[in-house]
């Protein structure tokens, strides 16, 4: 089994940085001290606990404990293993990795399939859009894209392609760019028939598929001529190593940072209806590619919107006003809870979708319709209420029962209140008679709905010690403001760390991590390898502490790092001085001078020196305060 060499992965590691490669997947906001903070993508939480430290090349989440390097996150974000992350990342930092062949120990793998299935994408990204710009069998599609109101430069702007006629035009394109038929098939480009292999689509208007990275990963095809032999009016990249559907939003590459910085994504039905968006300046537009809005939608989208201020982030849906436009709604409600942001929905009274609404009216229609959302439980309440006759008392006292379980979807509970007046009002009902169902209801979760994730526990500075104090109190925050300084700053620390041992340490969680890091070695320089190293090293419990001594910023982070990493180091020592000093002192105070003269004289003269010491030592974290 090929092993990717130490030296490469070591490499990658400094190349490699980690906000930029965690950005791909969560919104990072600054957080003083040299820390960014989010979102944390492996459990649920409406306030931000995923810290990231660029510096250290570190992340950890200080809710469930998850942390690691770039490589560690990548990996447990995409299921990949050690060495695929490590591909994926030399891939786009352009590093070159090298194998040593070990004993085979299972079946071989195919290291650079990733970075060959996305070249060869990225390369009928282009062949695609060419053609589309310049041959002349391509008019059909050229003439849809002007008949659904976009010009040349948007379609440049998503890089729309077409897919020749003849079948194997982009087969024998790639074949000449050195790919193997296996590639082409198993990235979804090509399929073999009888005749051999042939191009996956054939004349069809494409989009471009791309990750959130922008890397292309699929296309979507539609439809364009009657001859077509198959009859579906879109097509989808199938599955393949990089294309998940269930993970997929058209347009994500585009929308991203707008959906950052709003805290608004806008969910539409269809390709056209995401460009027809961002031309009309709704910017936030994303589609799913040809599957229904799910969990794993869900979960890139708040990763993005950052949505911990519960009553700002939104969602925004857009359904046609028919029947099945209806249900979707019903089916986006049920799964309501994955957000902590307020979620809206936008429908067109006449059915129009967005592209459609954009050609009748403008622009400005398109922009008012997302201006003009409504919250998502009143849609789903006159959804309800349809289906009673509320001419009839039975009915009514139904429908108001069924109707007061929305209340507890609303996230501002402000307006809980007032949403129980609109039912009354609707139904034509006494308002406290709402207010008493209301109360009286048992929480029911609408169909479909998961129950909301029990909060995550309180975060603790290390595991539950059987006897004595956690770590994590105040009695110990000299000693987690070292070992902060050692992880974080290793190679600075190296040179003032002679002196320190484990007896500076009180509590055994400190003991037992300071042993480690004196049996691995502290840097001369720095290096990227050497936390994710010792990281390794450690069993969960001590891990789960190094990771917040490497995420948590230092209380002084705003003074320079040379001179924070001395005076904490050397507040360290203080402290061991001064717990020496109170020993002594006590010892003195049992000593009779008379009686045990020499002993004393030898502890006084030890006491002496000890003060002098302590004067030394604050005198030196004063010195480096100065200097910062």
């Amino acid at each position: 089994m090929a092993l990717i060499k130490d030296e490469d992965i070591q490499l990658v590691r400094e190349r490699v940085r980690i906000d930029e490669v965690i950005e791909q997947y969560v919104t990072l906001r600054n957080a003083g001290g040299g820390a960014r903070k989010g979102l944390c993508p492996f459990h649920d939480e409406k306030t931000p606990s995923f810290n990231v430290r660029p510096a250290q090349g570190f992340y950890y989440c200080f809710g469930c404990g998850a942390g690691g390097d770039a490589i560690k996150f990548l990996r447990e974000i995409e299921g990949l293993s050690f060495a695929e992350a490590v591909e994926r990342l030399a891939g786009r930092y352009g590093v070159q990795l090298r194998y040593d062949e070990g004993t085979p120990v299972g079946p071989r793998r195919d290291p650079g399939q990733r970075q060959r299935l996305l070249e060869a994408h990225r390369l009928a990204g282009e062949f695609y859009h060419e053609a589309l710009m310049q041959s002349s069998e391509a008019q059909p599609g050229r003439q849809f894209v002007t008949d659904r109101g976009f010009d040349r430069a948007a379609a440049e702007m998503f890089a729309m392609g077409w897919a020749p006629r003849g079948g194997e035009a982009l087969v024998g394109h790639l074949k000449g760019k050195g790919f193997s038929d296996e590639d082409l098939i198993v990235g979804g480009l090509a399929a073999r028939g009888q005749r051999g292999l042939y191009d996956k689509f054939r004349g069809r208007l494409l989009w471009p598929i791309r990750e959130i990275s922008g890397e292309v990963i699929g296309f979507g095809a539609r439809r364009m001529l009657d001859d077509d032999r198959i009859e579906a009016k879109y097509l989808n990249t199938s599955e393949t190593p990089i294309y998940k559907k269930s993970q997929v939003l058209y347009g994500i590459d585009l929308a991203r940072r707008q959906i950052s910085s709003r805290s608004q994504a806008v969910i539409v039905e269809g390709y056209t209806d995401v460009m027809a968006c961002h031309q009309a300046g709704v910017t936030t537009a994303v589609a799913t590619c040809g599957t229904a809005f799910g969990e794993d939608h869900a979960r890139v989208l708040r990763r993005l919107l950052l949505d911990h201020d519960a009553f700002h982030g939104e969602i925004v849906f857009t359904f046609d006003g028919d029947e099945a436009g209806q249900r979707a709604a019903m089916k986006a409600f049920s799964g309501d809870e994955q957000f902590a942001g307020q979620t809206y929905v936008a429908v067109e009274p006449r059915g129009m979708d967005p592209c459609d609404l954009r050609l009748a009216d403008g622009d400005a229609a398109v922009r008012e319709l997302v201006a003009s959302r409504v919250p998502l439980y009143r849609f789903v309440l006159d959804n309800i209420l349809t289906r009673y006759d509320l001419d009839r008392g039975d009915q009514r006292i139904d429908a108001i029962r069924e109707s007061v379980q929305l209340a507890s979807a609303i996230r501002d509970k402000s307006k809980v209140d007032e949403f129980l007046r609109e039912i009354a009002s609707r139904v034509g009902a006494d308002v406290d008679q709402v207010r008493q169902e209301f109360r009286s209801a048992k929480p029911a979760p609408a169909a479909g709905r998961k129950a909301p994730p029990s909060a995550a526990p309180e975060p603790q500075a290390a595991p539950a010690q059987p006897v004595g104090p956690s770590f994590g109190a105040p009695q110990f925050a000299d000693e987690r403001e070292a070992l902060k300084a050692i992880v974080q700053f290793p190679h600075i620390a190296k040179e003032l760390t002679d002196d320190i041992g484990e007896n500076d340490f009180t509590h055994p969680v400190a003991q037992q991590l300071w042993h480690q890091i004196e049996a691995r070695g502290l840097p001369d320089g720095p290096d990227a390898g050497w936390l994710p190293g010792l990281a390794d090293s450690l069993d969960d419990s001590l891990g789960r502490v190094l990771g917040v001594a490497a995420a948590e910023p230092l209380h002084s982070s705003e003074r320079s790092t040379q001179a924070v990493v001395a005076a904490v180091l050397a507040r360290l020592q203080e402290l061991t001085v001064a717990r020496r000093i109170v020993e002594v002192k006590s010892k003195l105070q049992r000593t009779n001078p008379l009686d045990e003269s020499e002993q004393y004289n030898r502890m006084f003269g030890e006491l002496v020196a000890l003060e002098q010491q302590r004067r030394d030592f604050r005198e030196r974290i004063i010195g480096a305060m100065e200097q910062a």
